[in-house]
């Protein structure tokens, strides 16, 4: 019989993933960091193809630091 290695992973009741908030950290992070390099990147990955994404590549257009606050902005809040 093969070993299997299992996650320990906890969904609730609507079966969408837990994670922990040392989790949520190293991901906030991660966006942080991409939304310097890369502001819209980092905008996709928090909210997907909304409008804060495409007034996000205008900002950019426009000049790379506008992108950069509005990124930051988006990423850090919640």
């Amino acid at each position: 019989m093969d070993d299997v290695a299992y996650l320990n992973v906890t969904c609730d009741t609507w079966g969408n993933f837990k994670r922990t908030s040392q989790e949520r950290a190293l991901m906030d992070l991660i966006r942080i960091i991409l939304s310097v390099v890369i502001p819209p990147l980092g905008v996709f990955l928090q909210v997907g193809f909304g409008k804060h994404f495409w007034f996000n590549i205008l900002l950019t257009l426009l000049g790379y630091v506008p992108g950069l606050v509005h990124a930051v902005y988006i990423v850090a809040r919640k």
